[in-house]
This record gives C-alpha cells, sequence and structure tokens, in this order.
C-alpha cells in the first residue's frame, strides 16, 4: 500500500487523527484575516466590471507599434459631439498567433460618433478600416445582466438553504451556507485586488465553485451525521470529536478530488489565458480556480467546526460532554491494587485491575495474615525452629461415612 492509502487507512480508523474541529478558533482567525483583506480591497479599488455589466462602447483593433497612451489620445481627441473623459486602453494578446491588439472602451457613443473615433483611429493610428471592430451595449442591457446575476446567486443560495434544512438540518445548513459566503467574498476580494475583469463567464465560474464548495461539503457532513447518528446515549465520544472524526476520514477524498479538480483548472488558466491570451478563458479559469481552492478549505476547516459549534450549544450534546469527562476522568485514574481471583478461587493478592465504569471491579477481602506462634517454654528459639508443627488429627474411614455423622438425637435404650 502506498503512503498516502496507509495514511487515509489510518485516518479512517483513527490511528492518526488531526484536530481540525478544536482549533476552530485559529481557522477562523485567518479567515476572517483574509476577508478583511478581500472587504478593504473591494472597497478600496472596486470591481473591473466588463461591457456587458456597465455598458459602453468598445474598439478592438490591431497594434501598430504604438503605446496606450498615444492610443488614449487619440480616441479622445477624435473630435465627437459627446466629449470622450478617460477612456480604459488594454492590450491582448491573440491567442495561438501572438500578435497584439488594442481593445478601447468608452461611454456608449451615438453611431455618429462612433464613425467619427473609427475615423480617428486609421487615420492617425495607421490601421484598415476593416480591421476596427466596434461593439455597443447600451446601460440599461448591462443594468439588466447585473441584476440577473443577482438573482440567479440569491436563488441559488434560497435553493441551498432549503435543500441543506430538508437533508440534515438548519444548523448544518447555516453552517454550509456561511462557508459559501466565505468562498465567495474571498473569490471577489481576489479579482479587485488583482484587477482581472468581471465578465458573465466570471459569473458562470461563480456559481460553479458555489456549486463545488457544496458538493463537498455535504461529502463532509454525510459522515458528521453517520458518525453522531444516536450519540447522544453513550459516553464514549463528544460532537466535536465525532465530527472531527469525519473530517479526518474523508480528508484524504478530499485532497484527491481537489487536486484532480485544479489541476485541469490551472492549464486553462497559466497555459490558456497566460500562454495563448484566451481572454475568456482567463475570467472563467481564475474564478474556478480560487473557488475550487477556497471551497476544499471552507467544507474542512470552515463549515464542519462551525455546525459542531451550533450543535454542542444543545442541552443533550452538553450533558454527553460532561458523560465523556467522567469517562476519560476515571479511565486516567492510576489503576487500583486489588485482589484478583485465580484458578479454582484461590485469591491473588496485590493484582493491577484496570478500572472501568463498564465493567466494575470486584474486589476481594486479601486473606488475614497468620499470627506466629510462639514455641513452647522451655524451648530455645533454635529447638522451636526444628520442632515439626503438631498432626492436624483427621477423621479415620469410619468416622467420615454419612450414616456415623452425628445428628444430634440420643440413643435409644
Amino acid at each position: 500500500m502506498s503512503r498516502l492509502g496507509t495514511l487515509g487507512h489510518n485516518l479512517y480508523t483513527g490511528k492518526v487523527s488531526y484536530d481540525f474541529v478544536g482549533k476552530w478558533r485559529r481557522w477562523l482567525a485567518l479567515s476572517g484575516a483574509v476577508i478583511i483583506i478581500s472587504l478593504i480591497g473591494l472597497g478600496v479599488r472596486g470591481l473591473n466590471l466588463s461591457l456587458d455589466f456597465k455598458g459602453g462602447s468598445q474598439f478592438t483593433f490591431p497594434d501598430k507599434g504604438f503605446s496606450t497612451s498615444q492610443v488614449s489620445d487619440v480616441v479622445t481627441g477624435a473630435g465627437t459631439k459627446e466629449a470622450i473623459a478617460d477612456p480604459v486602453v488594454q492590450t491582448l494578446t491573440n491567442s495561438g498567433v501572438g500578435s497584439k491588439s488594442f481593445q478601447v472602451e468608452t461611454q456608449s457613443l451615438t453611431q455618429d460618433d462612433l464613425t467619427t473615433v473609427v475615423g480617428a483611429i486609421t487615420s492617425k493610428l495607421g490601421v484598415a478600416q476593416d480591421d476596427v471592430s466596434t461593439n455597443t451595449v447600451g446601460s440599461s442591457w448591462g443594468q439588466q445582466i447585473t441584476n440577473k446575476a443577482i438573482e440567479s446567486l440569491i436563488i441559488f443560495i434560497i435553493a441551498v438553504v432549503i435543500y441543506l434544512s430538508l437533508r440534515y438540518e438548519w444548523k448544518m445548513a447555516a453552517a454550509a451556507i456561511i462557508a459559501l459566503l466565505h468562498d465567495l467574498v474571498i473569490t471577489v476580494g481576489i479579482y479587485a485586488l488583482v484587477g482581472f475583469e468581471v465578465a458573465p463567464s466570471t459569473v458562470i465560474g461563480l456559481l460553479t465553485i458555489l456549486g463545488y464548495s457544496l458538493y463537498d461539503t455535504v461529502v463532509v457532513f454525510d459522515k458528521v451525521r453517520e458518525n453522531t447518528k444516536d450519540i447522544a446515549g453513550g459516553s464514549r465520544m463528544t460532537y466535536s470529536q465525532a465530527a472531527n472524526l469525519a473530517v479526518n476520514q474523508t480528508l484524504v477524498r478530499s485532497i484527491n478530488t481537489s487536486v484532480i479538480a485544479l489541476l485541469p483548472v490551472a492549464s486553462l488558466l497559466f497555459v490558456g489565458a497566460g500562454l495563448l491570451g484566451a481572454g475568456s478563458l482567463k475570467d472563467l479559469a481564475l474564478a474556478l480556480f480560487i473557488g475550487l481552492a477556497t471551497g476544499t478549505y471552507s467544507s474542512i476547516f470552515i463549515a464542519t467546526p462551525l455546525a459542531t459549534l451550533f450543535k454542542e450549544r444543545e442541552p443533550q450534546y452538553q450533558a454527553l460532554v460532561k458523560r465523556v469527562a467522567a469517562r476519560q476522568g476515571t479511565a486516567a485514574r492510576t489503576p487500583a491494587v486489588v485482589g484478583a481471583t485465580g484458578a479454582g478461587g484461590v485469591a491473588i493478592a496485590g493484582t493491577e485491575v484496570e478500572a472501568d465504569e463498564a465493567a466494575p471491579v470486584r474486589r476481594t477481602r486479601p486473606a488475614p495474615a497468620e499470627e506466629p506462634t510462639e514455641p513452647p517454654a522451655g524451648l530455645t528459639s533454635s529447638a522451636a525452629a526444628r520442632t515439626p508443627p503438631p498432626a492436624v488429627r483427621r477423621p479415620n474411614a469410619a468416622q467420615r461415612r454419612p450414616g456415623n455423622r452425628p445428628t444430634g438425637k440420643k440413643k435409644r435404650r
């Protein structure tokens, strides 16, 4: 068996165990710090929304060796009816070809203004008119796309709450929703910090990672429910210990599925977007890559510890904690020295028997010590040592017969 297989077997059987649930303060502090950084980045820099969300006009044309500042000056001074202020100029790499092109985004322009800007680009930047592509999205359309994205996210969360509440209970559903929001905030915050454009493909990626995070959480919760079934009536393990065992039992599976899912996504992100320059792949792959990693983390370090904290507030599990503590305290005591019985019922003094509340220890009284007999008068101690002990009179065969036993009745004459 490989090392990973041996580790998985030891984790499943409980021979090796990592205290994920017991160290919940550490994981929540780490996630809280990352969330705060994400919120700061989101508030300071904001999201770089694509044209589909914010609306506007877009011009795409080949790069003829000009800088982004020169292209911005040409578009700004095109002489349109509506002044163009602060156009967004980006450099794109055409996939598979290696050539570069410019992408310029402005506010929504009329058809006449579009024609004017295209004329300025062709005359001052040396680009053929057929090589300039334009695209215009109205502000109302962008607002509709934004509303649809928010509605889809809300519907997804409501469906998750209903499903988890029916399958488990509302406390586990609350823990899973907090883990989903944790993944969502971190992913959006990293988008804000990196400055990647948020396109409709990004929304698709976000919904995909939320589904994956939910899937991984449900797998762990299934094992938690299996380990904690009818646990309140016993005294061997608390709810948190059973939940931690469930996390350890599913740990190797979570790692394997996450690595297998991250490898192709990393190929899309670093090869497709980095080397080939496919912008749509970049938007989708970055959301998937961040979301898969945070989803695996949240299902192990966030969802299960939170569900345990919610459940152990119930009176039955608080009483279970006290019973388990009492049991462990009894088992931790030094083994008592008691008398045990050997073969034939002979008492053996000084035998150590481990105390266990399930099997009470039978204690026997130690045999009384024999008192030394004093030698008869006139004999020295050495002579007394050589004197054999008095013989014990035993009844003869006739006396041992049942018919010869005294009955206590007087003999008739």
